[in-house]
């Protein structure tokens, strides 16, 4: 069933951001990229009006969007072939030149930095404030390896066969985008395949900036089941980057493997933060409405909360106001067409169906003996009248989710958090492990000998004290521990190390089947 907004102010959208006005300006920016009813592949150097062209709804509103026009196998093994050819030719491009096309397409980038943000309010939902971080991220962050990509790539040859890039819709710029164009960047030809759920207009104007300056990329999309076997197993490709959950990391992990191809798989596993021996409860306070950025619909969100039982009372009295002040609606909606955007910590969800999946999981777990703490008010959101908000979920808190809740041992995705009481550190220890692994985990405690002595115990690539810990931009590394990762770590020089060719017998650090090796 459509839920409609029932806000009692009369919002409207903001002047100038309608999809109808981003398309138009798609059309006008990149008409090569864009028809008037539909995006193009681009493949073998061109933009190809082929595949069949899926209908899309936008997670804000339910309206039409422009959706992916997928390939059959049978087509994306000829773009591969054709990456191939182009990357023959792009890795004996000298350095200075692939620089220069690199810095052409972010000067690019940057002169189209709105369109490209509003494009991806409408198609994942992100409020305007993370829309154009997501950009500004990409664009500085590809800036600091062009600035220090001389020394990266000294004694190192680009990779014998392009990159295939498959990666999760969340961060289409800053992580995709920018994974590509240093993978460029290092003088290897470069494959993606755009995020089934959201976010093809946005890749295609990107690519399409990048393709004029002559960098040689590939995107196409189509179904991850068609189209595996050119991108992952197709002898043609030397690496394969992944970014997304388990289920899949596991099925990339066992071709990539079998296949002796170098692999990167980021996935996901469920972030905790730590609750033991601690007082400064001010500052957690100050930070809980920031976890909620974007919904937690991000790799390196914390939807877990392990507290020691004797300080839950006060867990409580900081957490419970923090997270009623967690702000929720339509990213466009103002009360005048011409006000600034409004200051929102997130918007829908990535669709109807995912918002339902996680209502009814939190539905579950409580009729199986979780306890609500909090639930959002859904008349306080921010939304246009009548308008369809089915894909929204406001914040839900669980004490003790049942062990037979997918909400006990995996990432939601969303925003949900819940908390699990422990009374001895074995306990903490091992309710912050619960998923084998994970990229990120904080530990608050006053005492610094008890953060050194438990902190190694926790496995997350990186830990915290007292504070959240990110991805990471330009010279920070990035992994994870366990099932959370497997392959080469990224970041920094390590992210072009992963993709081109060392002196033999190099070994990368990372997560491989027969060694683990941190930088």
């Amino acid at each position: 069933m459509t839920s409609r907004s029932t806000s009692r102010d009369a919002l409207v959208l903001k002047a100038d951001t309608a999809w109808t006005d981003a398309w138009q300006r798609c059309l006008t920016t990149a008409p090569e990229a864009f028809r008037d009813d539909r995006v193009l592949n681009l493949w073998n150097g061109a933009w190809q009006a082929d595949g069949r062209s899926l209908p899309a709804t936008s997670p804000i509103d339910g309206s039409p969007i422009a959706g992916p026009p997928r390939l059959d196998a049978d087509t994306a093994r000829r773009a591969v072939r054709a990456a191939l050819d182009q990357h023959r030719a792009w890795r004996h491009i000298p350095l200075p030149e692939r620089r220069a096309r690199v810095v052409a397409t972010l000067d690019s980038l940057t002169q189209h930095r709105e369109l490209l943000a509003l494009l991806l309010v409408w198609e994942i939902g992100k409020t305007w404030r993370l829309a154009q971080a997501d950009v500004d991220r990409a664009i500085d962050g590809v800036r600091w390896y062009v600035d220090g990509i001389d020394s990266m790539v000294e004694g190192r040859a680009p990779l014998e066969g392009p990159v295939s890039n498959i990666a999760s819709w969340n961060y289409p710029m800053s992580v995709l985008v920018h994974t590509m164009l240093v993978q460029a960047l290092a003088g290897n030809a470069v494959i993606a395949k755009t995020p089934t759920d959201g976010g093809v207009a946005c890749l295609t104007l990107a690519c399409a900036l990048a393709a004029r300056e002559g960098v040689p990329l590939t995107l196409v999309s189509g179904s991850g089941g068609e189209l595996s076997e050119a991108l992952v197993r197709a002898p043609e490709i030397d690496c394969v980057s992944f970014v997304g959950g388990r289920d899949t990391g596991a099925a990339v992990a066992t071709a990539v493997t079998d296949l002796g191809k170098r692999h990167i798989l980021e996935q996901e596993g469920l972030n905790t933060w730590g609750i033991w021996n601690y007082s400064d409860w001010d500052a957690l306070g100050a930070v809980v409405p920031k976890l909620f950025d974007y919904g937690k619909q991000r790799c390196t969100a914390y939807p877990r909360f392990v507290v020691q039982r004797a300080l839950f009372d006060e867990f409580l009295g900081v957490y419970l106001p923090a997270v009623r002040t967690v702000r929720v609606g339509h990213p466009l909606a103002v009360a005048r067409p011409d006000d600034d955007f409004p200051d929102l910590d997130f918007g829908p969800l990535i669709n109807a169906a995912k918002a339902k999946e996680l209502t009814d999981q939190v539905t579950e777990a409580v009729d199986r003996g979780a306890v609500p703490l909090h639930r959002g008010d859904t008349t306080h959101g921010r939304f246009l009248p009548g308008q369809d908000t089915s894909a929204y979920v406001h914040p839900v808190t669980l004490l003790n989710p049942p062990p037979s809740s997918p909400l006990h041992h995996a990432e939601p995705f969303g925003p949900v958090d819940t908390i699990v009481l422990v009374d001895t550190e074995a306990e903490l220890l091992a309710a912050m492990n619960a998923s084998n692994g994970a990229l990120v985990a904080t530990l608050s405690t006053d005492d610094p000998a008890t953060y050194e002595r438990l902190a190694p115990q926790i496995r997350a690539f990186k830990t915290g004290r007292g504070k959240p810990r990110s991805r990471g931009d330009r010279d920070e590394l990035f992994g994870g521990f366990g099932a959370s990762w497997r392959g080469a770590f990224v970041g920094g020089e390590l992210l072009v190390r992963a993709v081109t060719q060392g002196s033999a017998g190099e070994r990368a650090p990372g997560n491989f089947p027969s060694y683990r090796l941190m930088a």
